[in-house]
């Protein structure tokens, strides 16, 4: 691939990306290529790299008789999606406190500080987040992962988190005013115990920040759509 269509086709990754993160398209929704074409300026070869590369980030399913749909998503999922990202990104996270090189701590010093300092909502949206903050986010959480010190294991951890970027995106639909939770206060925790070299409470810490997210989402169900674990229609 020519370095031009590299660049294009990341940009058409990221615009339908942030796209479907921002909630122009539905859970559960099929992605047909002609409209999806028209609207990117793209050939059908690139959005079908396209929609497979968001396929394996978690954020599409690919169907052989029905194509491509964003990716359904349900209370059963969201659990079991949550035990085990906190069991995964919790282990990464102890091995890089307990390794706590040089480089590891300079790092993820820089990506908090970029963080905390970075607005969290837009003003004019308040029910959306910065693109900046996001980015920074992503960049935090995946500086927290990288210490593990094992590709795999950090692999594991990132494509977990790629996959609950709907429910998260969800969550903070659910709580537009940060009233339920303080997500500054809570990576600021999380940044302490890592950088003051204390597994067990920054282990503890990132496991309550995951599941902070799953009791808001569960909550805003009804006790008989949690326990039913609907699926697809959780934007009412």
């Amino acid at each position: 691939m020519s370095t031009n269509a590299k660049t294009r086709t990341d940009e058409v990754h990221a615009r339908l990306r942030a796209d479907i993160l921002g909630g122009r398209f539905a859970p559960g929704e099929r992605l047909k290529f002609t409209p999806l074409c028209q609207a990117y300026d793209a050939s059908v070869g690139l959005i079908r790299e396209v929609l497979s590369r968001l396929a394996e980030q978690g954020l599409v399913l690919a169907n052989p008789q029905a194509g491509f749909q964003v990716t359904p998503i349900s209370i059963d999922d969201l659990l079991d999606l949550t035990r085990t990202r906190t069991d995964i990104e919790c282990l990464a996270l102890r091995r890089g406190v307990e390794r706590s090189d040089t480089a590891w701590r300079s790092q993820l010093v820089a990506t908090h500080f970029i963080l905390a300092e970075t607005p969290r909502r837009d003003a004019s949206a308040p029910t959306r987040v910065t693109p900046a903050w996001e980015a920074a986010h992503a960049k935090f959480h995946y500086t927290l992962l990288a210490g593990c010190g094992s590709p795999r294991l950090y692999a594991i951890a990132t494509a977990l988190r790629d996959s609950a970027c709907l429910y998260r995106r969800w969550s903070e639909v659910i709580d537009p005013s940060d009233a339920a939770r303080d997500p500054a206060q809570e990576h600021a925790t999380i940044f302490q115990h890592a950088i003051d070299g204390d597994a067990d409470s920054a282990v503890a810490a990132l496991a309550a920040h995951i599941e902070l997210t799953t009791t808001l989402i569960v909550a805003s169900r009804t006790p008989s759509e949690a326990e039913c674990g609907v699926r697809g229609d959780l934007s009412d």
